[in-house]
C-alpha cells in the first residue's frame, strides 16, 4: 500500500452496529486514522442532517457522501477554493450527481393504482412510524426524513408486486438501490461514482501521485463503492449474506459484525506504523 490512503465507509451495519447504532469497537482505529490525517469519508444512504451529527460524535471532519452517492459535501474549512461544478450550501461545497427528491416523488405518486397501497416512502411516513420501523429515536427519525435527492421505500406487498413497481420506476428513469431495510429511488448515481470523483479531487488538491482507497460496507447499495475501491471490505452482517461482487482481488470478508469487523479489517490492511499524510483532514470538532 502506498503512503496516501483514503477510507470510504458505510454506516448502518458497518461503522455502526445494525441493532444498536453504536461504533464502540471502531473508535480506537478512528483515533489512529485521525492522528495520521487519513481521511475517513462517511459514505451512506443517510441524509446530510443525519451524517453531520454522527460525524461530530465520531470526531471526524472530512468530506461526506450522502444519500447513496447522490451528493458529496466538502467542508469549506478544509477546501478554501470552490471546486468546479459545485454549489455553496452553508459550510459546504456540494457536488450533486442527480435530480432533487421532488422529481422522484412525482414519479412515485403516478405509480399504478394496484401498487400504490403496497408501500410507504419516507416522505409519507410520520416521524413516529419511521422511528418504529428503523429503531431510531424520533429526533433521529426527523433528521432521516430530511432528504434532498431520493426516496427510501418501505415495501409491504409481495415480491412479484415489488418487481412490478421497480420495473415501473426504472422505466420512468429511476435507479433502484437496495439497502438493509429499504430500497432507494433516486437518479443515476451511486457510491462508486462519488468515490471516484472524490479520490480524483483529493489527488489534484493535495498533489498526490496516487491514493489507495479502502471501502467498507455490508449491503447491496455498497457494491459499486466496493468495486470502485482498491481494497474492498465486506462487513459480515447478522441479517444477510455477503452481497456478490464482480471484484475478486483485494477483497476481505470479515469474521466479526459491524464496527468490530470494521476494526478487524483495517487492522489487517493498514501499514504499521501508519505514516502521517499531507492533507489537513480530521480536524477535531468542538
Amino acid at each position: 500500500m502506498t503512503q496516501q490512503i483514503m477510507i470510504f465507509s458505510d454506516l448502518d451495519g458497518t461503522l455502526m452496529d445494525h441493532y444498536t447504532y453504536k461504533s464502540t469497537e471502531a473508535l480506537p482505529v478512528i483515533k489512529q486514522l485521525n492522528a495520521a490525517h487519513v481521511p475517513i469519508v462517511l459514505t451512506t444512504s443517510k441524509t446530510i442532517a443525519e451524517v453531520k451529527a454522527i460525524q461530530k460524535n465520531l470526531h471526524i471532519n472530512d468530506a461526506l457522501i450522502v444519500e447513496n452517492g447522490a451528493a458529496i459535501f466538502l467542508p469549506k474549512a478544509l477546501f478554501k477554493v470552490q471546486p468546479q461544478d459545485t454549489i455553496s450550501d452553508g459550510e459546504y461545497w456540494v457536488k450533486s450527481f442527480c435530480p432533487p427528491v421532488q422529481h422522484w416523488l412525482d414519479i412515485i405518486a403516478k405509480a399504478p393504482t394496484q401498487l400504490s397501497n403496497l408501500f410507504k416512502g419516507f416522505s409519507s411516513l410520520s416521524i413516529a412510524e419511521l422511528a418504529e420501523i428503523t429503531g431510531l429515536t424520533e429526533a433521529d427519525a426527523e433528521l432521516a426524513k430530511n432528504r434532498h435527492y431520493g426516496e427510501p421505500i418501505h415495501w409491504t406487498g409481495d415480491e412479484s408486486s415489488k418487481l412490478a413497481f421497480i420495473e415501473y420506476l426504472e422505466t420512468a428513469g429511476a435507479t433502484i438501490l437496495h439497502g438493509g431495510r429499504f430500497f432507494h429511488v433516486s437518479g443515476e448515481s451511486d457510491k462508486g461514482r462519488a468515490l471516484k470523483w472524490l479520490t480524483q479531487y483529493y489527488k489534484e488538491t493535495f498533489q498526490f501521485n496516487n491514493i489507495s482507497s479502502i471501502a467498507l460496507g455490508d449491503g447491496k447499495n455498497d457494491i459499486a463503492m466496493l468495486e470502485a475501491a482498491d481494497y474492498a471490505v465486506q462487513i459480515r452482517s447478522p441479517v444477510h449474506d455477503f452481497p456478490e461482487l464482480k471484484k475478486h482481488t483485494n477483497v476481505i470478508q470479515t469474521n466479526h459484525y459491524g464496527p468490530a469487523g470494521w476494526a478487524e479489517a483495517l487492522d489487517q490492511i493498514l501499514p504499521e506504523p501508519l505514516p502521517i499524510q499531507k492533507c489537513p483532514s480530521n480536524i477535531l470538532l468542538n
